[in-house]
């Protein structure tokens, strides 16, 4: 897996249901390198820091190899790495092969997959198209957000190197299938409760899940 672009934020402001919000959805690549903080990339926007940036959610990546997916259903965009807001666009990323608590080395950063990317509406008005969620969620392949375990310097041409697998069996695929089931598997719902790289509001979550199906 290598990096192919680095991409950061200028403000931007939509407005959704009657209400003007500030957002760092609209990331674009950036000449040389970025750099991964305790909780966020420096430079970058993170306007809601209740669902974005934090300690869980520090950056972003995003596989290069569904663009040519959403170009086709999204013909009539001006297409360029960073669409999907992520911080980091990553060639031979395959989300399915990806467990959370994964730990890689990326440039000179540390860096753990804690959770997949769950679309919002700010994803509709990047794309123009609030339908784009259904179909995102629909695709399964999310991307994920990662931990910073140790600050470092990104840039294109990086390569990720696995240096500790997730102890658990617990896929970024699989956990992202789930939280879309309206039943959940017991089976994933138990791996992700007990894995301590996700979260902890999201194992919160599903704690109260795993009861109500008691």
């Amino acid at each position: 897996m290598e990096v192919i672009a680095t991409n950061i934020a200028n403000p931007v402001f939509i407005t959704h249901r009657g209400r003007r919000i500030r957002t760092g959805i609209f990331k674009h690549p950036v000449e040389g390198p970025i750099f991964l903080e305790d909780e966020h990339v420096k430079n970058d926007v993170v306007a809601d820091r209740k669902h974005h940036g934090g300690k869980d959610k520090a950056c972003y990546l995003f596989s290069a190899e569904h663009y040519p997916y959403w170009k086709e259903t999204y013909p009539h965009l001006d297409w360029d790495w960073g669409m999907f807001g992520e911080n980091l666009t990553i060639s031979g990323m395959d989300d399915s092969r990806i467990h959370i608590g994964d730990v890689y080395r990326i440039g000179t950063a540390t860096v753990q997959v804690t959770m997949p990317r769950q679309p919002c509406y700010k994803l509709g008005h990047r794309f123009k198209d609030q339908g784009i969620i259904a179909k995102f969620v629909a695709h399964e392949n999310p991307g994920a957000y990662v931990r910073i375990l140790e600050n470092g310097e990104v840039k294109c041409g990086d390569t990720l190197q696995l240096i500790e697998k997730s102890p658990d069996d617990l896929k970024l695929v699989d956990f992202y299938r789930m939280c879309y089931q309206r039943v959940k598997d017991p089976e994933i719902l138990h791996k992700a409760i007990a894995n301590n790289a996700l979260p902890e509001y999201k194992r919160q979550e599903l704690r109260k899940e795993q009861k109500k199906g008691a």
